[in-house]
Protein backbone atom coordinates (compact mmCIF):
# COMPACT_ATOMS: atom_id res chain seq x y z
CA UNK A 1 0.00 0.00 0.00
CA UNK A 2 1.49 2.95 -1.08
CA UNK A 3 1.25 6.69 1.08
CA UNK A 4 -0.35 8.78 -2.17
CA UNK A 5 -4.19 7.51 -0.80
CA UNK A 6 -4.14 8.86 2.76
CA UNK A 7 -1.70 12.39 2.02
CA UNK A 8 -4.26 14.77 1.61
CA UNK A 9 -3.17 17.73 -1.25
CA UNK A 10 -2.98 20.84 -1.54
CA UNK A 11 -3.71 23.35 -3.77
CA UNK A 12 -4.20 27.23 -4.44
CA UNK A 13 -7.82 27.98 -2.56
CA UNK A 14 -7.36 29.97 0.38
CA UNK A 15 -6.25 28.37 3.24
CA UNK A 16 -8.86 29.26 5.89
CA UNK A 17 -9.08 25.51 7.95
CA UNK A 18 -7.35 25.21 11.29
CA UNK A 19 -5.13 22.05 10.90
CA UNK A 20 -6.46 20.68 14.46
CA UNK A 21 -9.70 19.88 11.72
CA UNK A 22 -7.29 17.26 10.24
CA UNK A 23 -5.35 16.56 13.25
CA UNK A 24 -8.07 15.12 15.24
CA UNK A 25 -9.77 13.39 12.49
CA UNK A 26 -6.53 11.32 12.03
CA UNK A 27 -6.53 11.10 15.43
CA UNK A 28 -9.67 9.30 15.70
CA UNK A 29 -8.80 7.13 13.07
CA UNK A 30 -5.83 6.55 14.63
CA UNK A 31 -7.86 5.34 18.25
CA UNK A 32 -10.81 3.32 16.41
CA UNK A 33 -8.38 0.88 14.54
CA UNK A 34 -6.24 0.25 17.93
CA UNK A 35 -6.81 -3.11 18.62
CA UNK A 36 -8.17 -3.80 22.18
CA UNK A 37 -6.03 -6.85 22.79
CA UNK A 38 -4.12 -8.98 20.45
CA UNK A 39 -5.32 -12.66 20.34
CA UNK A 40 -2.79 -15.28 20.92
CA UNK A 41 -2.84 -16.55 17.65
CA UNK A 42 -1.97 -13.00 15.66
CA UNK A 43 0.63 -11.72 14.30
CA UNK A 44 0.73 -8.27 15.31
CA UNK A 45 3.08 -7.55 12.36
CA UNK A 46 0.83 -8.90 10.13
CA UNK A 47 -2.25 -8.05 10.86
CA UNK A 48 -1.46 -4.14 12.33
CA UNK A 49 0.00 -2.59 9.26
CA UNK A 50 -3.60 -3.22 7.79
CA UNK A 51 -5.20 -0.68 10.18
CA UNK A 52 -5.19 2.31 8.74
CA UNK A 53 -5.11 3.84 11.70
CA UNK A 54 -1.84 2.42 12.62
CA UNK A 55 -0.23 3.11 9.30
CA UNK A 56 3.45 4.96 9.54
CA UNK A 57 1.86 6.95 7.26
CA UNK A 58 -0.40 8.03 9.46
CA UNK A 59 1.32 8.77 12.35
CA UNK A 60 3.64 10.76 10.26
CA UNK A 61 1.33 12.58 9.17
CA UNK A 62 -0.28 13.14 12.73
CA UNK A 63 2.95 14.21 13.87
CA UNK A 64 2.78 17.17 11.07
CA UNK A 65 -0.64 18.47 11.90
CA UNK A 66 0.48 18.60 15.85
CA UNK A 67 3.42 21.25 14.29
CA UNK A 68 0.82 22.96 12.30
CA UNK A 69 -1.50 23.56 15.11
CA UNK A 70 1.44 24.87 16.87
CA UNK A 71 2.12 27.06 14.84
CA UNK A 72 -1.15 28.13 13.59
CA UNK A 73 -1.34 26.78 10.13
CA UNK A 74 -4.36 26.80 8.14
CA UNK A 75 -5.38 24.02 5.50
CA UNK A 76 -6.91 24.36 2.04
CA UNK A 77 -10.95 23.01 1.68
CA UNK A 78 -9.31 20.64 -0.38
CA UNK A 79 -6.60 19.10 1.87
CA UNK A 80 -9.76 18.64 4.69
CA UNK A 81 -11.98 17.27 1.64
CA UNK A 82 -9.51 14.61 0.57
CA UNK A 83 -9.11 13.31 4.23
CA UNK A 84 -13.25 13.22 4.74
CA UNK A 85 -12.72 10.45 1.44
CA UNK A 86 -10.37 8.80 3.50
CA UNK A 87 -13.04 8.26 5.97
CA UNK A 88 -15.96 7.50 4.14
CA UNK A 89 -13.94 4.74 2.78
CA UNK A 90 -14.39 3.23 5.69
CA UNK A 91 -17.57 0.88 7.63
CA UNK A 92 -17.44 3.05 10.38
CA UNK A 93 -17.55 6.37 8.77
CA UNK A 94 -20.25 7.68 10.32
CA UNK A 95 -18.61 6.56 13.90
CA UNK A 96 -15.79 8.22 13.19
CA UNK A 97 -17.66 11.79 11.65
CA UNK A 98 -19.61 11.79 15.07
CA UNK A 99 -16.20 11.34 17.02
CA UNK A 100 -14.42 14.08 15.38
CA UNK A 101 -17.13 16.54 15.88
CA UNK A 102 -17.91 15.81 19.65
CA UNK A 103 -13.58 16.08 20.10
CA UNK A 104 -13.55 19.24 18.42
CA UNK A 105 -16.47 20.84 20.46
CA UNK A 106 -13.52 20.90 23.17
CA UNK A 107 -13.14 19.07 26.54
CA UNK A 108 -16.62 18.59 28.67
CA UNK A 109 -16.62 21.06 31.95
CA UNK A 110 -18.59 20.54 34.91
CA UNK A 111 -21.98 22.06 34.23
CA UNK A 112 -22.01 24.39 37.30
CA UNK A 113 -24.26 27.29 37.34
CA UNK A 114 -24.63 26.81 33.12
CA UNK A 115 -27.78 24.25 34.40
CA UNK A 116 -29.40 26.89 36.14
CA UNK A 117 -29.97 29.02 33.47
CA UNK A 118 -33.59 29.28 31.65
CA UNK A 119 -33.53 27.85 28.86
CA UNK A 120 -34.07 30.59 26.41
CA UNK A 121 -31.11 31.86 27.96
CA UNK A 122 -29.03 28.09 27.76
CA UNK A 123 -29.83 28.07 24.11
CA UNK A 124 -29.00 31.28 23.01
CA UNK A 125 -25.72 30.83 24.80
CA UNK A 126 -25.30 27.52 22.90
CA UNK A 127 -25.80 28.71 19.39
CA UNK A 128 -23.73 31.94 19.53
CA UNK A 129 -21.00 28.99 20.94
CA UNK A 130 -21.75 26.74 18.08
CA UNK A 131 -21.51 29.74 15.79
CA UNK A 132 -18.51 31.19 17.06
CA UNK A 133 -16.68 27.89 17.37
CA UNK A 134 -17.60 26.75 13.75
CA UNK A 135 -16.33 30.03 12.16
CA UNK A 136 -12.95 29.70 14.21
CA UNK A 137 -12.27 25.94 13.07
CA UNK A 138 -13.67 26.44 9.12
CA UNK A 139 -12.57 30.35 8.95
CA UNK A 140 -16.14 30.83 7.34
CA UNK A 141 -19.50 31.09 8.69
CA UNK A 142 -20.93 27.18 8.53
CA UNK A 143 -24.58 27.48 8.11
CA UNK A 144 -27.10 29.36 10.28
CA UNK A 145 -29.61 28.69 12.50
CA UNK A 146 -32.91 28.61 11.54
CA UNK A 147 -36.66 28.52 12.99
CA UNK A 148 -37.18 26.43 16.28
CA UNK A 149 -35.52 25.89 19.55
CA UNK A 150 -32.07 25.09 18.20
CA UNK A 151 -32.39 24.41 14.23
CA UNK A 152 -28.80 24.13 12.56
CA UNK A 153 -29.44 24.63 8.68
CA UNK A 154 -27.22 25.23 5.67
CA UNK A 155 -26.69 23.96 1.74
CA UNK A 156 -23.76 22.62 -0.36
CA UNK A 157 -21.62 22.70 3.42
CA UNK A 158 -17.96 21.07 3.12
CA UNK A 159 -19.33 18.10 4.71
CA UNK A 160 -21.86 17.28 1.50
CA UNK A 161 -19.10 18.92 -1.06
CA UNK A 162 -16.86 16.47 0.08
CA UNK A 163 -18.75 13.26 0.66
CA UNK A 164 -22.45 13.39 -1.39
CA UNK A 165 -23.53 10.41 0.63
CA UNK A 166 -24.13 12.58 3.56
CA UNK A 167 -21.83 9.98 5.97
CA UNK A 168 -19.80 13.76 6.95
CA UNK A 169 -22.86 14.88 8.35
CA UNK A 170 -22.61 13.42 11.20
CA UNK A 171 -19.75 15.54 12.37
CA UNK A 172 -22.42 18.86 12.82
CA UNK A 173 -24.54 15.66 14.91
CA UNK A 174 -21.67 15.35 17.26
CA UNK A 175 -20.18 18.75 17.41
CA UNK A 176 -23.64 20.27 18.03
CA UNK A 177 -24.92 17.69 20.86
CA UNK A 178 -21.42 18.26 22.51
CA UNK A 179 -21.86 21.92 22.44
CA UNK A 180 -24.99 22.17 23.38
CA UNK A 181 -23.93 20.04 26.66
CA UNK A 182 -21.21 22.35 27.35
CA UNK A 183 -23.57 25.64 27.02
CA UNK A 184 -26.06 24.81 28.78
CA UNK A 185 -24.63 21.67 31.49
CA UNK A 186 -27.97 19.33 30.60
CA UNK A 187 -27.86 16.42 28.20
CA UNK A 188 -29.13 17.06 24.53
CA UNK A 189 -29.74 15.15 21.63
CA UNK A 190 -29.34 16.00 17.39
CA UNK A 191 -31.41 14.44 15.03
CA UNK A 192 -30.06 15.21 11.48
CA UNK A 193 -33.74 15.51 10.55
CA UNK A 194 -33.01 16.75 6.52
CA UNK A 195 -30.00 16.05 4.28
CA UNK A 196 -29.05 17.05 1.28
CA UNK A 197 -27.68 13.45 0.43
CA UNK A 198 -31.21 12.59 0.83
CA UNK A 199 -32.54 14.85 -2.02
CA UNK A 200 -33.66 17.31 0.19
CA UNK A 201 -32.84 20.98 -0.70
CA UNK A 202 -30.73 21.37 2.61
CA UNK A 203 -29.56 19.90 5.35
CA UNK A 204 -30.98 20.45 8.54
CA UNK A 205 -29.69 19.44 12.50
CA UNK A 206 -32.68 19.94 15.40
CA UNK A 207 -31.34 20.07 18.59
CA UNK A 208 -33.10 19.37 22.26
CA UNK A 209 -31.82 19.30 25.51
CA UNK A 210 -33.37 16.85 27.79
CA UNK A 211 -34.25 16.15 31.52
CA UNK A 212 -31.42 16.44 33.29
CA UNK A 213 -32.06 13.34 34.52
CA UNK A 214 -32.05 11.80 31.02
CA UNK A 215 -29.27 10.05 29.82
CA UNK A 216 -28.27 11.52 26.42
CA UNK A 217 -25.61 8.80 25.85
CA UNK A 218 -28.14 6.27 25.23
CA UNK A 219 -30.78 8.12 23.06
Amino acid sequence: MTDAPFLPTADSENRRVRAVVALRLLEVIRDQDHPMEVMESEDPAVTMPRRLGLSDVVERQIRTYREDVKKGVLLTDAEISDLFRLVIRRPDSEEVFLRVGQVLAGPRRPPGWRRALPRTIALAAARSAVRRKLKKLFGRRVGGFGRGSFTVEGRSLLFIEADPGGDACCFLNGFIREMLEHATGRPAKVAHVLCQSRGDDLCRWEGNLLDPAVDARGE
